[in-house]
């Protein structure tokens, strides 16, 4: 159990602590993996950015999703999910998340590029995984950007997902797979949705912790 996300990303870090001093960059999944991505690298000492990725949600159901894209359009359908559902409806909300994913990277990141990720060690971290495809979507984006080596770090995960997923990467690390895994919130005492505020308030930190050294 984590007391919040910031816990969470400390415990995170003294689990990651081979990388350190080792020109990693580490990407979080805004909003919720913003906080623990920002203790990861602080424990790291390494680079620190965003790479937006977005839930495609049932349109009658906005909590449950069927896939995910990331900024640069690599989209991950999770067939199962989606059976069912027209392809109109499929690509309305492709089109829906790719102006939220615009938005995002325009707000969170103040539209600047992600940084070169070619034969780096990229270090994804989110605040936890539940479905997966938001996390397979950004590994085909650093995949994409040639990166050398590729990390994904979480809290906690379903230990089918974390296999899923470890199977797509160099290494994974996960500190809780709870048995009877519901949701992410299940390992938090202190749950709630992080506003787009908070993101940049976390990435001002990080800037002044930059601009202090």
């Amino acid at each position: 159990m984590f007391e919040d996300r910031r816990d969470a990303g400390k415990q995170l870090g003294s689990a990651l602590t081979d990388y350190r001093d080792t020109e990693v960059i580490v990407l979080a999944i805004p909003r919720g993996g913003v906080e623990v991505g920002y203790q990861v690298a602080q424990a790291l000492d390494a680079e620190f950015s965003l790479v937006v990725v977005r839930k495609l949600p049932f349109l009658d159901n906005p909590e449950a999703g069927f896939g995910a894209i990331a900024e640069d359009g690599s989209t991950v359908i999770i067939q199962q999910a989606a059976y069912g559902l027209s392809q109109d409806t499929i690509e309305h909300v492709v089109k829906m998340q790719q102006k939220e994913v615009e938005r995002r990277v325009r707000v969170l990141r103040g539209g600047s590029p992600l940084p070169d990720l070619k034969d780096r060690t990229v270090i994804l971290v989110d605040d936890g995984i539940a479905m997966g495809s938001t996390m397979r979507a950004a590994i085909k984006l650093c995949k994409n950007e040639g990166a050398g080596r590729i990390v994904v770090a979480a809290p906690v995960s379903g230990a089918r997902r974390a296999r899923e997923i470890e199977a797509l990467v160099d290494e994974m690390v996960i500190l809780e797979k709870p048995p009877f895994f519901r949701a992410v919130a299940q390992v938090y005492r202190n749950w709630y949705d992080v506003s787009d505020q908070e993101v940049l308030r976390i990435m001002e930190a990080w800037r002044e912790d930059r601009s202090a050294e």
